[in-house]
């Protein structure tokens, strides 16, 4: 691999609720680097290890769209920066026994091992559980692959589409007789990461209490069948499914009803505004902003007539926001006291929304390739312990020196030596 580039300082003083804990990381893409990275931004060492001969490609979002600029490159992929913030990366060639004994150093002295590659992948690289237990016996062990370790499906390979579709997340999205829609940008990959850290913590807690470590066995798509709660009680109690005339309807609420529920177009390019009333109130607030005389129908007067009349109360309403600017169509109902919003782009949420700056849910940070850059914070704030992200993504083998000379006691002879075997 090339000489290391400048350290992203994995020696400065870590602070926060787990900089007592270390994380050796097999993890990538979102679902497993998710998880790590809430972890280092309260404080944990993670220690991510990528292949020097791939250069880091088993995580595929290492030097991928989106680039921030026309620079191309292992170290400019967004993606990555952006799900890595905070963490060392150091680069091991485990087909060198080498490379395996810098992995079995490191895990001596680390408090959790996560993966997420195919069930399985880890022990055939010489590192099943029970190796790790003997290089250290309380380590916690998280392999977060698609269907778990155990059942008849634990060898297959998955991908969030696929997560989504056997769990059934993608049989409950779209609009009525159109084909499921799927839930785009990998939700599972969110939630996985989501339920990956909760379950390290747990096993943490665990450990603090009696001392034993433990192997998280985690499936992605359960993960996913954990948000069908009302779909699946509405099947195996009401024996009815989500896929049925007028079903599902992405827009409508149908539990609770509230009608008009939906989101309607507004003036521009694809331009649209989210309105949503909640009762009776809020319908009549909603007549007298709108002041069109058909929206009086006595149909409309009750839950039930707009319900049954829906498709015909949204062309109306529809009509109204259809002439106006989001922005102000929202501000309108708002000052009405009926919920509504504009739906807001990506840029409009971030470079032209107060509420970002206030919240500070996109940090910058300084990255050793890209510069300053912006990154995704955390959704939550803790008024004593709370996170903090200020160090970009590591450039590939960036930290080789500080984590095998300074955490693993190898001499620069040594280090040398390595590099010249291809071991890092």
């Amino acid at each position: 691999m090339p000489e290391p580039s400048a350290s992203s300082s994995g020696s400065r003083a870590r602070t926060g609720p787990l900089s007592r804990i270390r994380v050796c990381d097999f993890s990538g893409q979102l679902a497993g680097a998710g998880a790590t990275r809430y972890l280092a931004a309260f404080g944990a060492q993670v220690i991510r290890i990528e292949d020097p001969v791939r250069q880091g490609r088993w995580d595929i979002l290492r030097g991928s769209p989106p680039f921030i600029d026309e620079r191309r490159g292992i170290d400019l992929g967004g993606a990555f920066q952006n799900h890595n913030v905070e963490k060392l990366g150091v680069t091991i060639n485990l087909r060198t026994e080498r490379g395996r004994d810098l992995v079995r150093r490191l895990v001596a002295i680390s408090d959790v091992v996560a993966e997420n590659f195919a069930a399985g992948v880890l022990a055939r690289l010489g590192f099943p559980y029970e190796v790790l237990r003997d290089l250290r016996p309380d380590v916690i062990y998280v392999s977060n692959s698609g269907l778990g370790h155990t059942g008849p499906y634990s060898s297959f390979k998955t991908w969030g589409p696929i997560v989504q579709a056997i769990c059934g997340l993608s049989f409950t999205s779209g609009l009525p007789d159109l084909p499921p829609a799927g839930w785009a940008y990998s939700y599972m990959d969110h939630q996985g990461a989501n339920m990956e850290a909760v379950a390290i913590l747990a096993a943490l807690v665990h450990r603090d209490r009696t001392g034993e470590g433990q192997w998280i066995d985690m499936s992605c798509t359960d993960a996913g069948a954990s948000l069908l709660g009302p779909a699946v009680l509405d099947a195996t109690v009401n024996g009815r499914g989500m896929r049925r005339p007028g079903m599902p309807h992405s827009n409508h609420s149908q539990s609770p009803v509230m009608v008009p529920h939906a989101i309607y177009p507004s003036a521009g390019d694809d331009c649209w505004v989210a309105i949503a009333c909640r009762d009776d109130r809020d319908w009549c607030a909603l007549v007298d902003v709108i002041g069109d005389g058909r929206l009086r129908d006595a149909r409309f007067q009750t839950l039930a007539g707009r319900a049954a009349a829906e498709p015909e109360l949204d062309g109306i309403v529809a009509s109204w926001t259809a002439s106006r600017d989001k922005f102000s169509a929202a501000d309108a109902v708002l000052a009405a006291g009926v919920p509504a919003a504009p739906v807001r782009t990506p840029e409009e949420r971030i470079e032209q929304d107060p509420a970002t700056a206030a919240w500070g849910l996109w940090p910058e940070v300084e990255h050793a390739a890209m510069g300053r850059v912006r990154v995704d914070g955390l959704p939550v704030h803790l008024s004593e312990s709370d996170w903090g992200v200020e160090r970009g993504a590591p450039t590939l083998g960036a930290d080789n020196d500080y984590v095998f000379g300074e955490l693993l006691g190898c001499s620069p002879s040594e280090l040398a030596t390595l590099r010249d075997e291809g071991a890092v």
